[in-house]
């Protein structure tokens, strides 16, 4: 079954920008995408997410500010917009499809393997 691909990581210095990109399978069209990272030997934590419109996002503490997340329903694709990028930002970037506008992991339901990020000097 053909999931969620992303892609966009990259190595980048502390104060650089990256974007993400997240290419939706069709029948996830019509789902919440959210952003989650998870750093090595830690839980997987919510980034962001944006509603199926558009229209409605949400950003965790942590990122608010420097990330947006934006989405193009002609191409099935969701980006995320990383400025300013600290080391701590380091990890898997992954991207998933749910129902409900959550930064929670259980509330998505199919997921890509993720896109890697390094910030480093």
């Amino acid at each position: 079954q053909v999931q969620l691909v992303e892609s966009g990581g990259g190595m980048v210095q502390p104060g650089g920008s990256l974007r993400l990109s997240c290419r939706i399978p069709l029948f996830l069209r019509f789902y919440t995408i959210g952003w989650f990272h998870q750093a090595p030997g830690k839980e997987r934590e919510g980034v962001s997410y944006i509603s199926v419109d558009g229209r409605t996002t949400n950003y965790s503490a942590s990122v608010r500010g420097r990330f947006t997340t934006s989405r193009d329903n002609v191409w099935n694709m969701v980006y995320l917009q990383m400025n300013n990028l600290k080391p701590e930002d380091a990890g898997n970037y992954l991207c998933a499809a749910g129902g409900l506008w959550s930064l929670s992991a259980s509330s998505y339901t199919s997921w890509g393997q993720g896109t890697q990020v390094t910030v480093s000097s």
